[in-house]
């Protein structure tokens, strides 16, 4: 019963008008987020929920796009709802304003892209955090051993950023502004996906999420 559940919800959000109709709503709800990024999350999306359960949150972060500006936007997507739109750091392994580098290797301080699926939350050196496990091999699937989880940091401060150039940096985590950690978390912990975006044309080739193939 199960797997076909998931079979139907999978065929019901591939629906192409369904999926066109979903799109044009959640791209009006975020103007600021690029339509083609967003698409690619929604794809992503709906391959995982031919395989696993998903809940109806899902965070996309475009690091195309300079740390001064919102990069990290948090949907319901039944409800077409955009639910938070923040900044949000990369590693400082990755660059410096805008993220050239990208990891999945300990010790790199790089971020990581793909989906990911969140997990559960915990109270750490960083206050209030979400595990997350990547779901891509080789690209994020070390998530969890890197302790890479969202987390707020005194250093995701918009107007420091506009006086110095660019946000303060993590080890990798994507940390959001200490007053936006624990709503931005309560929206995505225990089972939404996050999908990390960036030009990098090696994962956006052979990602299987974005190519749809069956895990």
């Amino acid at each position: 019963m199960r797997h076909l559940t998931l079979l139907l919800l999978g065929l019901l959000l591939v629906t192409p008008a369904h999926a066109d109709a979903l799109l044009d709503r959640l791209s009006a709800a975020a103007p600021g987020l690029d339509r083609s990024v967003l698409a690619l999350a929604l794809t992503a999306r709906t391959c995982a929920a031919r395989a696993r359960r998903v809940g109806p949150k899902l965070a996309v972060i475009d690091y195309t796009r300079p740390s001064t500006e919102v990069r990290l936007w948090v949907f319901d997507v039944p409800a077409a709802r955009l639910l938070h739109a923040e900044h949000v750091a990369h590693g400082r392994g990755s660059g410096d304003d805008v993220p050239d580098a990208f990891s999945n290797d300990e010790g790199s301080h790089q971020s990581s892209l793909g989906l990911f699926a969140t997990a559960e939350t915990y109270t750490g050196e960083n206050g209030y955090s979400l595990r997350m496990d990547g779901l891509e091999p080789g690209i994020n699937d070390r998530a969890r051993e890197r302790l890479i989880v969202m987390h707020g940091a005194d250093y995701v401060d918009p107007e420091q950023a506009r006086r110095q150039g660019r946000l303060g940096r993590s080890w990798g985590c994507p940390a959001v502004r200490s007053a936006a950690a624990r709503p931005v978390i309560d929206a995505l912990k225990d089972g939404q996906l996050l999908f990390a975006y960036a030009r990098d044309g090696a994962w956006l080739d052979g990602s299987a999420f974005l190519r749809c193939q069956a895990h």
